[in-house]
């Protein structure tokens, strides 16, 4: 039995000494991360092996290894000023309060109060001054406290990894859009300059028309040629705005306020490694993000299990009360408590029961999702390693068949001005060499948007971390 004698200032706690002793005891599962199944080499590159998530490692800046100036100071104003990236970091910083709100609960609350009333029945009133210091302490006999501590800091390292998610996607789908925009203004380019080509051949045959050396049909189709082409750089035009305005977005700023002035192809393709290890696999922030919510839906059980056992809480509290405020502050006039106060659900019809019941569904559905994003993360990398090992080959093979059209554009015309063949040969080889060449061009952008594609499933560069 527990009793307090307050004269003599002597208590006799033994029982509370002995629930005390209990602090430290904490209900529910310690958490250990799920094994995952994981092949020791990747089907699409050698020396590939096995790992586990590990996002904390610094990426640096990957962009750097496509050598443009340009693209680097387009990415370095990404965290900046790009509008998703500061609503995942405001996130962050919530779930950071969130953790500083559920540590205090670990500790005594002190609260000071202090109230002036009159009141009155009749014709009698009287005033009332009074003024108190009382403190609370919840024991956290059962680790809810510290498992609600630990929930919300696993839900705090969850949100860090979702900002660098959110980064490194908006990071990569910057430089693939500068890619492609850059890659455009080389198809613009070579359109311009096969106008400038079908243009002249016009006049040519227009004179030779004039002179009747030619046929109306085959004006008309030098004629239809031009057209043909103007309409198709102009198509690019409108497409290459969109994806200027898309930057512009991506660095936070509006589309009317940022443009992007043409450019020849600076950029360098970045060579991939022979074999690239596996713990960059590490870094990836969504694998890092789903490993920390299942911390968070482990502890999240403890807290449900603990609503099973009784919650301890010591409160004591003192001041003065009496009716007037000069001798307010004296001995007759002080007041004070001090006890122990247990209290716990005695039938709850299963609510808590099913509380655990879903708290445990969670952490599996957690599990799952875990897993899941360990299994696409790596079809991703064999995905874009693959594409990238075939568009190496199927480039040359497409580069071969750019040149021989460009030849044999070339002999056509020369045929046609000796009179050996007529203008409807011409056309068809000049624009069987336009195609070409810009399915050259179409193929260096899917390189370029399929390399940025593999750094981002990859965390974030080549480099694996130290």
């Amino acid at each position: 039995m527990t009793s307090i004698k307050a004269g003599s200032r002597t208590f006799r706690l033994a029982p509370l000494a002995l629930v005390l002793a209990l602090v430290g005891c904490t209900v529910g599962p310690d958490y250990q991360r799920p094994e995952v199944a994981m092949p020791t080499a990747f089907k699409e590159a050698k020396g590939w092996t096995a790992t586990t998530p590990k996002d904390n490692q610094s990426k640096g800046d990957w962009w750097s290894v496509y050598q443009d100036p340009q693209l680097s100071a387009l990415m370095s104003q990404v965290q900046i000023s790009n509008q998703n990236v500061a609503q995942y970091a405001a996130q962050y910083r919530q779930a950071q309060a969130l953790v500083t709100q559920a540590r205090a609960e670990l500790f005594p609350q002190v609260t000071a109060t202090g109230d002036s009333t009159r009141s009155g029945t009749g014709s009698v009133a009287g005033n009332k001054q009074s003024v108190s210091l009382g403190a609370s302490w919840e024991l956290d006999i059962w680790g809810k406290l510290r498992r609600t501590v630990e929930e919300q800091r696993a839900n705090a390292e969850s949100s860090a990894a979702d900002l660098a998610n959110a980064t490194l996607s908006a990071q990569s789908e910057l430089a693939q859009d500068y890619f492609q925009l850059r890659v455009m203004d080389a198809q613009i380019a070579l359109y311009q300059q096969s106008v400038d080509d079908y243009q002249r051949y016009l006049t040519v045959i227009q004179n030779q028309y004039t002179g009747g050396n030619t046929s109306r049909a085959t004006l008309a189709q030098a004629q239809t040629q031009l057209e043909t082409t103007k309409a198709s750089a102009l198509d690019l035009q409108w497409q290459r705005a969109q994806l200027e305005h898309a930057i512009a977005i991506l660095i936070g700023k509006p589309p009317a306020q940022f443009s992007l002035a043409a450019e020849p192809i600076k950029f360098t393709l970045p060579s991939i490694p022979a074999g690239l290890p596996s713990q960059l696999l590490q870094r990836r922030p969504d694998i890092s993000a789903a490993e920390r919510n299942m911390a968070s839906a482990n502890a999240a059980v403890g807290v449900a299990t603990a609503a099973y056992y009784p919650d301890l809480t010591l409160s004591a509290s003192g001041g003065f009360t009496g009716t007037a405020l000069h001798n307010l502050f004296t001995l007759p006039n002080r007041v004070w408590s001090l006890g122990p106060e247990l209290s716990q659900t005695v039938l709850d019809f299963g609510a808590t029961r099913g509380k655990v019941a879903e708290a445990e569904a969670a952490y599996d559905a957690d599990v799952a999702a875990y897993r899941q994003s360990v299994l696409t993360a790596m079809g991703e990398v064999e995905d874009y390693l693959v594409e990238l090992h075939t568009i190496d080959s199927e480039m040359t093979a497409q580069q071969n068949a750019a040149q021989s059209a460009k030849d044999s554009a070339r002999v056509t015309f020369n045929q046609y001005q000796a009179g050996m063949i007529n203008y409807l040969d011409v056309a068809t080889t000049q624009n069987t060499s336009l195609s070409q060449q810009q399915n050259v061009l179409s193929l260096l952008g899917t390189q370029m948007v399929t390399s940025v594609k593999l750094i981002a499933a990859l965390g974030g560069g080549w480099k694996a971390p130290e």
